[in-house]
């Protein structure tokens, strides 16, 4: 209800875009000024020169990128709610201490999502950015700045947290002896200051006001620099982290497999309770952080390819319907990880279905069920005697 009243507001208050035509124009005799006179000045990106003239963008077009910017607020709506739902579960089932980057992971997410929903809920406003305010607005919200820090924070943590389950599976002994927390908490910092360094300053030097319009990323002082970006930026939150899971999971399910094979030869007919349930929560946590790390992987990489290809051919511009078409795909995987958390993660799992009247969790914990056994076992006992 509250994104249709959204939606209605937008759609009457916001004015009609026609401003771009003379902005581009204006782009246009920056860009042959600046090629007639051999100065290595400033030039605007020519990936949207390209909307002046005949190949301005037709009102459907922008009818279909105002609906897919609609789409991407419901969404990070979604997100937002789920991964605060989530995050409880995990305070809930004191899991959070446990699982330190697994929380750590889920705040990143939600933080994503809540940026998303005020960066695209600003966009589909459609302000005209004056002065020093629209300046900074331009800078922090309507560059997508906050919401692709946090974006980067998540990717990076997510790194951390396979590289963090690498290590206390293949090489377990070595990581009791050396891990500690306040490496994990460095870990957590490490994160968000990667989000930092890689989002502001390229926003901030690329990435300007032209006739009330937020341009980011945009302002480029050569393509040299452009194309290098653009390929750094691909192989880092693309092939790097690809390489990463793949390397990181395999080794882990074959050690999993291995120590199953292990337990069933030499566990005799009653199985120690204590291994096999930490057995079951080191299974149930790498199950979910694998599906995790697939669904990022798969939702992710369109949009990788375009800004590639973005920063490699003039073609393609961040202000067409297919941009945010992209933009959408991506943040389906910040509205949907939470499904993941909640029906493949079991102590998050029994405090969701804990939540809901009608639905009793069938299953008890492990000690309980031992307890009770016991207790039988001794008043049977007492009677017989």
């Amino acid at each position: 209800m509250l994104s249709y009243i959204f939606y209605v507001f937008c759609r009457l208050y916001r004015k009609p875009d026609t401003r771009y035509q003379s902005v581009f124009k204006e782009q246009a005799k920056m860009t042959e000024q600046s090629s007639t006179a051999d100065n290595p000045t400033t030039t605007i990106d020519t990936n949207q020169q390209r909307a002046t003239g005949s190949d301005m963008t037709s009102p459907a077009s922008r009818g279909i990128e105002f609906y897919f910017q609609c789409a991407v607020v419901v969404i990070g709506v979604v997100g937002t709610a789920a991964n605060a739902l989530i995050l409880y579960a995990l305070v809930a089932s004191k899991q959070h201490k446990q699982q330190m980057l697994i929380f750590h992971q889920n705040v990143t997410d939600f933080f994503s999502s809540l940026f998303q929903v005020i960066t695209y809920s600003l966009k589909l406003c459609n302000f005209y950015l004056t002065g020093v305010g629209g300046y900074w607005l331009c800078m922090f919200i309507l560059s997508e700045n906050l919401s692709w820090c946090a974006i980067v924070a998540s990717r990076v943590n997510l790194m951390i947290v396979t590289i963090d389950r690498y290590l206390k599976v293949v090489h377990s002994v070595w990581s009791k002896k050396t891990l500690r927390k306040w490496m994990i908490y460095s870990a957590m910092a490490f994160a968000w200051i990667s989000g930092l360094v890689t989002s502001f300053p390229t926003t901030f030097t690329t990435s300007d006001v032209i006739g009330g319009v937020c341009f980011a990323l945009m302002v480029w002082k050569s393509r040299v620099a452009q194309m290098a970006f653009g390929i750094w930026y691909f192989m880092f939150d693309c092939l790097i982290l690809l390489i990463l899971f793949i390397f990181c999971y395999w080794r882990i399910l074959v050690v999993i497999r291995r120590q199953s094979k292990v337990m069933a030869t030499h566990s005799g007919p009653g199985p120690s309770t204590a291994q096999t349930q930490s057995h079951q929560m080191k299974t149930s946590v790498i199950k979910t952080m694998i599906l995790v790390s697939v669904f990022h992987t798969i939702s992710s990489l369109p949009l990788n390819i375009y800004y590639l290809l973005l920063n490699i051919n003039a073609n393609l511009s961040l202000l067409d319907g297919g941009y945010y078409a992209l933009v959408f795909t991506s943040f389906l995987y910040f509205s949907s990880n939470p499904f993941i958390y909640a029906t493949k993660f079991d102590p998050v799992k029994r405090i969701l279905l804990d939540l809901i009247p009608c639905v009793k969790t069938p299953v008890q914990p492990i000690e309980s069920i031992e307890i009770a056994s016991h207790r039988r076992a001794t008043v049977k006992v007492e009677t017989r005697n």
